[in-house]
């Protein structure tokens, strides 16, 4: 009976492992929102890493967080870097922005070392603006092992979801 229950436990995570190992080497999370304010009044909102603290939903984590802000005040060239207790560690910067998009480079140091891409596109539907943010990235083997219990399209997108509406809330007030 043991030798059974053993056989069908490393067969259970032996299938662990090779459905992780079958699961996209990528990720891409998005979410998008309709906004009613023109794509250029949105796009300076994102290109601006100062503005981020008004609609930001990963500036809430963590009150001691520090900040540090770089390079150009806005646009391409500007960084921002941060560290806290929740928060983690990490830093952005804008590479690339045009009338309808913003795209990042963002690197994680803690909780754990990533480098991905974030992009903000601002499409004009009508009078309104149709606004997604997404991130793209690598995805090793142990986030593929991870993603079978944690559903990181759910956890991010959440994220992405607040984050748009309080940037819905502050591009329509401006």
């Amino acid at each position: 009976m043991l030798k059974i229950l053993a056989a069908v436990v490393v067969l259970a995570v032996a299938g662990l492992l090779v459905a992780a190992a079958l699961r996209p080497p990528t990720f891409r999370v998005e979410r998008s929102v309709l906004v009613n304010a023109p794509p250029e009044a949105v796009l300076a909102q994102i290109s601006d890493f100062k503005a981020w603290r008004a609609w930001s939903p990963y500036e809430a984590l963590d009150a001691d967080m520090q900040r540090t802000y770089g390079g150009a005040e806005r646009g391409v060239g500007a960084t921002y870097a941060w560290v806290g207790k929740k928060a983690g560690a990490g830093r952005m910067r804008v590479v690339s922005t045009t009338n309808r998009e913003v795209a990042i480079a963002l690197d994680f140091d803690k909780p754990f070392k990533a480098s991905n891409t974030a992009a903000f596109t601002a499409e004009p539907v009508g009078d309104a603006t149709r606004v997604t943010w997404a991130m793209s990235g690598p995805a090793p083997y142990v986030s593929r092992l991870m993603g079978l219990v944690f559903n990181m399209d759910r956890m991010i997108g959440r994220d992405f979801e607040t984050g748009l509406s309080n940037l819905k809330s502050v591009a329509e007030r401006n």
